[in-house]
């Protein structure tokens, strides 16, 4: 069960020649493949690229119609192999991930491809992201097509040139017989606009012929010499003809004034935040036209040396902005014009910063001194900026500062991945800190408080295969925890394998949440739903017996911390050698709630008798010591006041953001914390005998406060 459907918008994916396609960039880049007749499209999900598969995935029957095969691969390694189709056949192919850390996974499978060559368009789509929000690492896509010589694509952020790069990367992949790699940031994926479609085509040539009439060109196959040849190839025949095509299609772009004492030069995909940079600082209208040329780089490598020269010739000084680090870029330009003796200054990176995200403040900044220094006349009718110093120098602004405390990212409310962590907590506690090693996933958070527990991560799946170092002979046991949908990607037989092979004594947590829940709740092979084109209900604890783990224990429901405490406790413990595999399992809870929810409401509203749980704190009993959120972390756990004149802390307490897990109390009782919890269930179209059940109750009530009061000493005011 994806994060969200796409049905209604896969119908745009229909639309023909001279209709106007609205929507966002991902839809854009799913109908511009249609629109290149591709044959094949595979992929893994991550952000920002996973509701490009989701996409694919909910607009199956347009797919068939046309005769395009889709598969969700079980890594980005699996996709880039698919791309081998395109190598012996004219058959188009697409494949997509998350960049940089799928095209990590994938290296092996792209370098043999970017080697050999393709006959067929092959198109990398891939998904990046600079931002301080961002959960990899901050590196660039531009190092591996440079190592490989694969061409990089980064269109201008609009649906008119993403469709447009769409198309020109499968054509400029065929011209040059070179895969190429089209680069998006997460806006451009999710940026809103509209272009005129064209017809959906069906592929020219299809699988099925590719397969019924087998061809083998053994000069295309990675053995030497044939990988001598390949590099010569590239250097000789690909590069030229890709820089042959760049330049007669003109996919680099010129904007602005054809001349002037200074330019810019920018990335495609950092077009509309240079243009905001431009407007506030009164160099541009907001229709796009700037005072100040522009050269944008809709294709980042390879570079096109004639069309820099002759943008640099005559100006004094330009200034690359060029998003990420090291500055590719920017080190050929200052290569390319020493070589051809072109005097014209080069700043970049001396006034950007050297990583990180290019907002549109940042640019202003950095621009804002480049003109300063080599055009100041172009500042004259600078607008005032914007200030926020006056709203945060507020007193009530800085009161609130002091006030409310940084709240780190976090599992989701009633996340059934929250109560293993207090397990391992209360585990601690008894036994000592132990090492654990983490993993690529939403598990991943029990890093950050409240729980503080993991030392590293090193790559999806790879939990216990970092722990390795660690088989030694010790009073302590390493941890290593690993989702499900690290498992099935690549945990299975790096990890698990690993470890029953070097017979390593540690412990391997797994937690499934029955769906690659951290890249947008995406069915996998162990995932518990029915599901009609994929096959599921796989379980884990058959896969890692399989391999050889002797020591194994499934728990069904991770809510029962007592339960998660005694086991951790048993694998910690138990004098059994090898590796102890523990799989931890309940339902994501976003996509349990996406699920049950709407199920719920049309019950409700057919008149049928439902009932919700809800918990809550009776703040007579709570002490105030807050060891119940120390121990959860839930955010629909808080605090607020009391009117008690004996409790000076705050109670604790649980808002309507509450789904009725049941954690909070779990964890109170395996921690024997309070007896403050209760639970409440909330009756909707009640019948006849639970209004009678309801009086009664609450005249049992009633009698017993009263009966209470009337017992109670009061002393005259």
């Amino acid at each position: 069960m994806a994060e969200r459907s796409f049905a209604r918008e896969v119908q745009d994916l229909k639309l023909g020649e001279g209709e106007i396609f609205r929507g966002e960039g991902i839809l854009a880049i799913t109908k511009a493949l249609l629109q290149s007749g591709v044959s094949y499209v595979g992929g893994y999900q991550g952000s920002p690229i996973s509701h490009l598969m989701d996409v694919l995935a909910d607009a199956k029957d347009v797919l068939d119609d046309l005769g395009v095969h889709f598969e969700s691969s079980a890594s980005e390694a699996a996709a880039a192999a698919m791309l081998s189709a395109s190598v012996m056949y004219p058959v188009r192919g697409a494949v997509t991930w998350k960049s940089t850390a799928g095209t990590n996974v994938a290296s092996d499978a792209l370098s043999n491809l970017s080697s050999g060559g393709v006959t067929g368009g092959a198109l990398v789509i891939i998904g990046e992201d600079y931002g301080e929000g961002s959960s990899i690492m901050q590196e660039r896509s531009h190092a591996f097509a440079m190592k490989s010589q694969m061409w990089l694509l980064d269109p201008r952020p609009n649906l008119e040139s993403i469709v447009k790069a769409v198309e020109d990367g499968f054509a400029l992949s065929e011209a040059s017989n070179t895969p190429v790699m089209l680069g998006v940031r997460i806006r451009t994926c999710h940026v809103h606009g509209q272009f005129v479609a064209k017809d959906n085509k069906k592929p020219a040539f299809t699988l099925r012929q590719a397969v019924e009439s087998p061809k083998r060109d053994v000069n295309r196959i990675v053995l030497p010499p044939a990988a001598y040849v390949h590099e010569k190839e590239k250097l000789e025949k690909r590069w030229p003809a890709a820089v042959a095509f760049i330049k007669e299609r003109k996919l680099n772009e010129f904007f602005g004034p054809t001349e002037g004492d200074v330019g810019i030069i920018l990335q495609g995909g950092m077009y509309n935040s240079v243009m905001r940079a431009l407007q506030f600082l009164g160099l541009a209208d907001v229709y796009g036209n700037s005072v100040v040329p522009l050269y944008v780089l809709n294709v980042a490598y390879p570079m096109i040396d004639d069309e820099m020269v002759e943008f640099c010739l005559g100006k004094k000084a330009v200034i690359m902005v060029e998003e990420g680090q090291p500055e590719y870029i920017e080190q050929s330009l200052h290569t390319l014009l020493r070589r051809r003796d072109i005097n014209t200054k080069v700043s970049g990176k001396d006034l950007l910063p050297l990583g990180g995200e290019m907002t549109a403040p940042v640019l202003i900044k950095g621009l804002t001194a480049f003109f300063e220094t080599h055009a100041r006349v172009l500042l004259g009718n600078r607008p005032p900026l914007p200030d926020a110093a006056p709203v945060l120098a507020d007193p009530k602004v800085k009161a609130l500062a002091d006030v409310v405390p940084q709240r780190p990212a976090g599992f989701c409310t009633g996340c059934p991945e929250r109560p293993i962590f207090a397990a391992m907590k209360l585990v601690e506690k008894e036994l000592g800190e132990h090492h654990v090693s983490a993993d690529i996933g939403c598990h991943l958070f029990s890093i950050l408080p409240p729980f503080n527990i993991g030392a590293t991560t090193m790559g999806y799946g790879l939990g216990p295969a970092s722990a390795s170092a660690f088989n030694v002979k010790a009073d302590k046991r390493p941890i290593s925890v690993m989702g499900d949908g690290g498992f099935w990607h690549n945990g299975l037989s790096t990890s698990i394998g690993n470890a029953v092979y070097n017979k390593q004594d540690g412990v391997i947590l797994i937690v499934d949440n029955h769906y690659a829940a951290a890249t947008g709740g995406q069915d996998i092979l162990s995932s518990r739903a029915d599901n009609p084109e994929r096959s599921t209900k796989h379980p884990i604890t058959d896969a890692v017996k399989g391999i050889g783990v002797k020591w194994v224990r499934q728990i069904d429901r991770t809510y029962d911390v007592a339960k998660m405490r005694d086991t951790l406790r048993e694998a910690l413990t138990s004098p059994e050698s090898g590796p102890k595999v523990i799989v931890a399992s309940s339902e994501c809870m976003l996509n349990k709630q996406r699920r049950v929810k709407p199920q719920f409401n049309t019950a409700v509203k057919a008149g049928q008798r439902m009932v919700r749980e809800r918990f809550g704190v009776d703040e007579d009993v709570c002490t105030g010591d807050h060891a119940c959120i120390r121990l959860s972390g839930c955010p629909s756990l808080s605090v607020k006041h009391t009117d008690d004149p004996l409790k000076d802390d705050p109670v604790a307490a649980i808002d309507n953001s509450c789904v009725g897990c049941g954690n909070c109390g779990e964890v109170s009782e395996a921690a024997v914390l309070c007896p403050s919890f209760y639970r409440a269930d909330i009756i909707h179209n009640p019948t006849g005998l639970d209004r009678f059940l309801a009086r009664v109750r609450g005249a049992v009530i009633s009698f017993l406060q009263r009966r209470r009061d009337s017992r109670r000493v009061v002393f005259p005011a």
